[in-house]
């Protein structure tokens, strides 16, 4: 599975990245704005640090046209460059269109599998189903994904599955448990991911008998 750091920051994404196991950023202008920073300099900063992975740029357009033009602009900031569209019908249009120029898209705000299903027919490269925000409803986010993993399975769909909205590294294991091609998460999240109590446990032991060792 690969794993996706939900960032504005680029500090952290070079961060993740120099450790050899981050595969993409997904942002969006909001995050951006809370860094504090520009987003097409931003993007194109993270384009570059990602040499083997993607950036997910999203629109801000919520008419076919507009989206069109902000995707014209913003793959041109890196060709990793990915255009997060949001799961409407003026969406989906503008993802059919895209598809059709090779142009790789990311259905997001995805909240059943119908949506999904309809995202993998316009020709998506990934829907991004939010468990997170659909545990907080009372329904259950990882259903969500299991089912969309189904669909996509039963007609052969090379829509990856990008599995957003994640609050805890438990998420991270469902996901991976379900098939999901792919994890985004906080940089908090992504840290969490490497801590275990018996790993400082046993780290602290082993250095404690090698300096008694020495003595």
């Amino acid at each position: 599975m690969q794993i996706f750091l939900d960032t504005g920051s680029v500090k952290e994404v070079k961060e993740a990245y120099d450790l050899g196991v981050l595969d993409g950023v997904t942002t969006n202008p909001s995050l951006i704005a809370k860094a504090g920073k520009d987003f097409f300099q931003t993007i194109r900063k993270m384009s570059k640090i990602l040499k083997k992975g993607v950036v997910n740029a999203e629109v801000i357009s919520t008419d076919t046209k507009g989206m069109l033009k902000e995707a014209n602009v913003l793959k041109k900031l890196g060709k990793n460059v990915i255009i997060k569209i949001p799961c409407i019908p003026a969406g989906i249009k503008a993802v059919s269109i895209l598809s059709k120029k090779k142009i790789r898209t990311n259905v997001t705000l995805v909240f059943s599998a119908n949506q999904a299903l309809l995202a993998a027919k316009a020709g998506a490269w990934c829907v991004s189903p939010f468990i997170g925000r659909l545990d907080d409803a009372g329904q259950k986010g990882m259903q969500v994904v299991n089912d969309i993993k189904t669909i996509f399975s039963n007609y052969g769909f090379e829509t990856r599955i990008l599995v957003a909205s994640i609050r805890s590294t438990r998420h991270v294991t469902e996901a991976a448990k379900a098939g999901a091609e792919i994890s985004t998460m906080p940089y908090a999240i992504f840290q969490k991911m490497f801590k275990h109590p018996l790993t400082d446990s046993g780290l602290k032991k082993f250095l404690e008998d090698w300096a008694s060792r020495r003595k």
